[in-house]
């Protein structure tokens, strides 16, 4: 007999959604929506800023966050995946909601749906959309799941839309040409509504859409440009014009594209609250050093490696690098390595678990190395042969880097 709806724990709700069977779902927000309007989440009583793209949201919300809420602005961010604990999902004022409010949250959704069935995703977003709703944050920042235009988020009425970059990934939703992908990112625009692109080289499919919509799109390098200097840099355009920023700890790009959301939303942030924000701006995962020689990052398509090669040619030096990867066997693998290549002295192969999950010898298969049937048995015995000027990094997909945090939290 399953628990009673009101006596689930977190962990009850988790292992019950988890095990749903959706193989029979077709892709569509039309289930999305009748639940959504049976709960009122159509719209909030929030400014809702809708952040998609196929690298850069999390750390582009990251930096949305950090800068409003230097400003004095309450913010609300859902994000996904999460990489330890579930709670990681939903921030509201730079605190992710209790146990009890997410079980809360799950059972208004369950008893709205009804014979409805939901996927993991669309009842989890419903659930962070009452959170929302019921605290009732100044500005909500959404980031997109998958695509855009079929996406969860994408049922809410959003009164601003942000495209970070545009490359290839989950092909088999999405397509595999720039064309197709920028198409269905673009399906977060809202007519008349600012959207934001930071992809210098936005596919003319994007462009077309939001003419067709008649939604006012500001591009970088044609509405606003940004430039590193040294240890510092520029944003100009959409009334800013500012100098000597910080270098954030997240990746330049987004933070221009956080600046021009910024500079076209009605919130007026002082350049100090502005500074402060991306002075202390962070996402785990992104590049984050657990200790003197230790990285994580959750790069696992070309795009992303080819921005964590470049910065780990940066710290890299005279050092020995070692690289311990896991993969999903649905990411373009040799895309993903080819980046880091020139750069990895030493390879440990990590097996990750699940369907989806590639083997040792698959990824082998790309790239000559060690191979071990878990991440931590591959970090362990890379650790265990690198000295203390080598620098170790772990990545390759947000699994990979949560078994290294899970790992670190239990040590």
């Amino acid at each position: 007999m399953s628990t009673p709806v009101k006596a689930r724990s977190l962990n009850d709700w988790l292992v019950l959604l988890e095990g749903l069977n959706m193989a029979h779902i077709e892709l569509g927000l039309t289930r999305m929506q009748t639940v959504a309007e049976r709960l009122n989440l159509l719209s909030l009583p929030s400014y809702v800023i809708t952040v998609g793209g196929t690298n850069g949201k999390g750390t582009t919300c990251a930096l949305l966050e950090a800068m409003l809420s230097a400003g004095g602005v309450s913010v609300g961010v859902y994000s996904s995946p999460h990489l330890v604990d579930y709670r990681e999902r939903v921030r509201i004022k730079g605190h992710s909601p209790a146990a009890a409010h997410f079980c809360a949250a799950f059972a208004e959704v369950e008893a709205a749906r009804g014979d409805i069935a939901l996927t993991y995703f669309e009842f989890t977003t419903l659930a962070a959309l009452w959170l929302f709703r019921d605290a009732a944050p100044e500005v909500v920042l959404l980031e997109v799941g998958l695509g855009g235009r079929l996406d969860a988020t994408n049922v809410v009425a959003s009164d601003q839309s942000v495209i970070t970059t545009i490359a290839l990934d989950h092909t088999d939703w999405l397509g595999d040409n720039r064309e197709s992908v920028g198409f269905e990112k673009a399906g977060i625009f809202r007519a008349a509504n600012a959207a934001v692109c930071g992809d210098a080289k936005p596919p003319a499919s994007l462009l077309a859409y939001a003419e067709q919509l008649a939604t006012p799109l500001y591009c970088t390098g044609r509405d606003y440009q940004w430039q590193v200097q040294g240890d510092a840099w520029s944003f100009r355009g959409l009334g800013l014009d500012l100098e000597q920023l910080p270098l954030p700890s997240l990746p330049v790009m987004n933070a221009a594209t956080a600046l021009a959301t910024l500079a076209l939303s009605p919130f007026t942030l002082s350049k100090e609250a502005i500074l402060t924000g991306l002075s202390q701006a962070q996402l785990n995962g992104r590049l984050q050093q657990l200790s003197p020689n230790l990285w994580i990052d959750v790069a696992h398509n070309a795009e992303s490696a080819t921005y964590l090669a470049t910065q780990l040619s940066k710290l890299k030096g005279e050092r020995r690098c070692i690289a311990v990867v896991g993969m999903l066997k649905d990411k373009d693998i040799a895309a993903s390595l080819a980046p880091l290549q020139p750069l990895v002295d030493t390879w440990y192969l990590a097996s990750l678990a699940g369907p989806r999950g590639a083997s040792a010898s698959e990824l082998a298969g790309y790239q000559a190395g060690g191979e071990f049937d878990s991440v931590i048995a591959a970090l362990t015995a890379a650790q265990h042969h690198a000295d203390e000027h080598d620098m170790i990094i772990v990545f390759g997909s947000f699994f990979t880097v949560a078994d290294v945090l899970a790992h670190f939290q239990r040590l």
